[in-house]
């Protein structure tokens, strides 16, 4: 088998590296054998990563048993609810990117011959899989699992997702600070990723349906006996793919794609996997518009389980009705079951015989939790390149606002007004500025629609964005990530007091009723310079990040 990682016997390079290498106690018949990253975003910063390191060893350890040499590298570990503290938010997008370079500079400097990615936080799966993607190097996506969470005194269910919610309600007196403390003691017991269908689970969902992990991997128990075997098992699974050359863009293709999009569309995911699909496509070189395949599928497929926070199941139930694997074969008469795995089968072959074993919390494609898709992709004057709105996948609500704009460039401001009543029933709440450009780096807007429903408001003050939001928002009528953003040229960043927005979910519609004429009066605004002001890894984020439209990926290039 011919491998990158073995240089010419006899060349400066390979003399060097051989040096170095067996200094670590590998032989010249280990130097041979391919050569496999094992990408750890470990951090003891939060229990997303804490226990990867374990995982890691492990992996590591049944690749040297297969056959193999391992070499565990590491990344940053992005974790959105502890690095979204400081610069706005702006760390949380950014990091994705910063995690893909990582990985790249790792495993292309040191011409390794393949990967197994450990998948936990929201941002490590779509860098790994960006980074996958632009290598083009055999991958395994491992998904490392979700965490437990406790009960209240009352039986009711108390996480993190929880938590994040109920903290919006202080201001407002609707909880007492010892009472959110009180839900935050119990609301973690291990270590893993958040249990609702946020954006952690519904990545490593799409990993799988997108052929990059073993079949049944996700959704899945941190520390499970499923969890460690799906580990062990990728040690053959990725030197089976580098003997017989079984790379990310022959898997990763515009089928597997679709199918990704169904599968969030199922299983009522989270609004930001359509950024971090459309940036994966891009570097991976597949030409797709995730947004316009989000409201072409949108329209057959509605939502086929309901999980915390889209409904009232449990991760663990779903987990048990088949998680993604049950998901797709539900989705069988719309996927392209053509397309490759990482395993080598075809996507229908991984399928064959396989039952689900609840339908009724992973119903048939013609028996949705609800008749729409929970993703709605709305375009219109006010955003002309879309925007997105989350739906409950079981309750029906308002899908139809029209009021004047009252308009915020930062978030803490909202929700002092909010607090302080400044914000009026009927009104639409403009905040912009939290685009890729704008903050930089893409900042929270969760935490307003929170402070709305913790003043009473929800449903009667509409929101409209270029931030992104949580998984959590699906209350009230909320459009997020309004492109273009408000830091670039585009009517969003036009927009003033008391203008006119009106809001039509049903017919994915987001106008600014104002006159041609009079935006382009207004085209005095002062125009943001992307990275003004801004230094460090943020500013080089800022001036070289594509629209959202192109995934906000960091090769101008590609947009």
């Amino acid at each position: 088998m011919e491998l990158r990682s073995n240089f010419p016997v006899g060349s400066p390079r390979w003399a060097t590296r051989r040096t170095q290498w067996k200094v670590l106690g590998l032989t010249d018949a280990d130097l041979s054998k391919p050569k496999i990253a094992v990408v750890n975003s470990s951090s003891k910063l939060a229990p997303c990563f804490s226990h990867l390191d374990d995982i890691a060893d492990r992996v590591c350890q049944a690749i040297r048993d297969a056959g193999g040499i391992a070499f565990e590298i590491r990344t940053v570990a992005p974790t959105d609810f502890i690095m979204a503290a400081g610069a706005r938010g702006g760390y949380v997008l950014s990091s994705r990117d910063l995690l893909a370079n990582d990985v790249e500079a790792a495993v292309e400097g040191a011409m390794l011959d393949g990967m197994v990615c450990l998948a936990s936080c929201d941002k490590t799966t779509p860098g790994q899989l960006i980074a996958a993607g632009r290598t083009n190097l055999p991958t395994v996506v491992v998904p490392c699992g979700y965490q437990p969470c406790g009960v209240m005194d009352n039986g009711e269910p108390a996480d993190i997702e929880e938590v994040f919610i109920k903290a919006g309600h202080v201001a407002t007196g609707g909880i007492t600070v010892e009472d959110l403390c009180a839900i935050s003691d119990r609301a973690i017991g291990g270590p893993g990723v958040c249990t609702g269908m946020g954006t952690a689970n519904t990545m490593h969902i799409v990993a799988e349906a997108l052929g990059m992990t073993l079949p049944g991997a996700a959704p899945v128990a941190a520390n499970s006996p499923k969890m460690w075997a799906t580990a062990e098992a990728s040690a053959t699974t990725i030197l089976n793919a580098i003997r017989e050359d079984r790379r990310p863009r022959d898997i990763m293709t515009g089928g597997a794609f679709r199918n990704a999009v169904a599968a969030v569309l199922a299983v009522s995911g989270s609004i930001n996997s359509i950024k971090h699909l459309q940036a994966i496509a891009v570097e991976s070189g597949v030409g797709i518009d995730i947004n316009e395949a989000f409201a072409e599928l949108g329209r057959d497929v509605g939502p086929l389980t309901a999980v915390r926070p889209s409904g009232p199941d449990s991760i663990e139930s779903f987990e048990a009705a088949g998680g993604a694997r049950g998901v797709l074969s539900q989705l069988r008469p719309v996927l392209d079951l053509g397309v490759a795995t990482i395993g080598g089968p075809t996507l229908g072959e991984t399928l064959e015989g396989y039952t689900v074993p609840d339908d009724t919390v992973i119903r048939p494609l013609d028996r949705p939790r609800a008749p729409h898709a929970t993703l709605q992709i709305l375009r219109g004057s006010l955003a002309p390149e879309g925007s997105i709105v989350k739906l409950s996948a079981t309750e029906r609500r308002q899908d139809r606002f029209t009021g004047p704009a009252v308009v915020f460039e930062d978030a803490a401001e909202a929700i002092v007004a909010i607090n302080g009543g400044q914000v009026e029933e009927g009104s639409v709440l403009v905040l912009r500025g939290l685009g890729p450009v704008g903050t930089p780096g893409m900042g929270m807007a969760s935490n307003v629609v929170f402070a709305i429903n913790g003043a009473g408001l929800t449903g009667k003050v509409a929101v409209v964005t270029d931030g992104q939001l949580s998984g959590l928002v699906n209350q009230g009528i909320v459009v997020g990530e309004v492109k273009p953003e408000g830091a670039v040229d585009g009517p969003l960043r036009l927009v003033r007091d008391g203008d006119e927005i009106a809001i039509d979910i049903p017919a994915r519609v987001v106008d600014l009723r104002v006159t041609a004429a009079e935006l382009g009066a207004r085209g005095d605004r002062p125009r943001s310079v992307p990275g003004e002001g801004t230094s460090g890894w943020l500013g080089v984020y800022a001036r070289n990040v594509t629209p959202l439209e192109h995934g906000a990926t960091l090769d101008r290039r590609l947009a």
